[in-house]
């Protein structure tokens, strides 16, 4: 499987080829389709082979390394093994998730605590710190402070790091509850300029102006140290 959106995250469409096909998931040889995983949903989107249009309302990670499943909507009529296919995903649902993606990584440069969960939504998100229980949280301070870096116009890059590398630089995994995969010889990093460096396998946007204004909505305690950073596009 091609995983074409971890190189590109704008592509839009692409050509593929059905490698297997049922009511339970559709497998390309090749997908833009990111697939759930890392708290971001998966694409929404369509499959188009001749006159036909399949409505894919979900991508997951199949049972096999590697496999990505296009879930079709109920009733659909399938295409055979071998067909040539047009992959398109709902773009603006995309943005929207890359963007709210992004913007979690800024609020863990400004959250000085692991991430124990998080969510991202079509136009929201959360993020769950453990931290002292005496930490203060001030969700004003806080917008001001995310708002500042998205307007500072940092470049967003993915880039590569070697396994060996990354056990010998434990600080740059924020999360306690998922760990990065290991054990193919490299991780995907994302890079936001003078900002944040963490391992992440979703999808993003290049520059932090390109997230727009956000606001901090609500923090919550969820445990005595666990905190909820609530946030949404304004």
């Amino acid at each position: 499987m091609e995983e074409l959106f971890r190189e590109d995250s704008y592509l839009k469409e692409c050509p593929a080829t059905v490698v297997a096909s049922s009511a339970e998931g559709i497998r390309l040889d090749r997908t833009i389709f990111y697939p759930m995983g890392g708290g971001q949903p998966g694409d929404t989107g369509r499959l188009r082979f001749g006159d036909h249009v399949i409505e894919i309302v979900d991508t997951r990670k199949g049972t096999l390394p590697g496999e990505i499943l296009h879930i079709p909507a109920e009733g659909s009529a399938l295409p055979d093994t071998g067909a040539a296919v047009t992959a398109e995903i709902d773009w603006d649902r995309r943005h929207r998730l890359m963007r709210m993606h992004t913007c979690l990584h800024l609020v863990c440069s400004l959250v000085k605590g692991d991430v124990t969960g998080g969510q991202i939504s079509d136009g929201k998100g959360r993020l769950d710190f453990n931290l002292a229980p005496e930490t203060v949280l001030d969700k004003v301070a806080l917008t001001d402070a995310l708002n500042l870096l998205i307007v500072g116009n940092h470049d967003v890059v993915p880039r590569w790091i070697a396994d060996d590398e990354l056990a010998a630089r434990p600080e740059l995994v924020r999360t306690m509850s998922v760990k990065p995969p290991s054990g193919q010889g490299k991780v995907r990093l994302l890079d936001i300029a003078g900002v944040d460096l963490q391992p992440c396998g979703g999808t993003h946007v290049r520059n932090t102006a390109e997230i727009g204004l956000v606001e901090i909505v609500k923090i919550e305690s969820k445990g005595k140290m666990n905190k909820r950073v609530n946030l949404a596009f304004k």
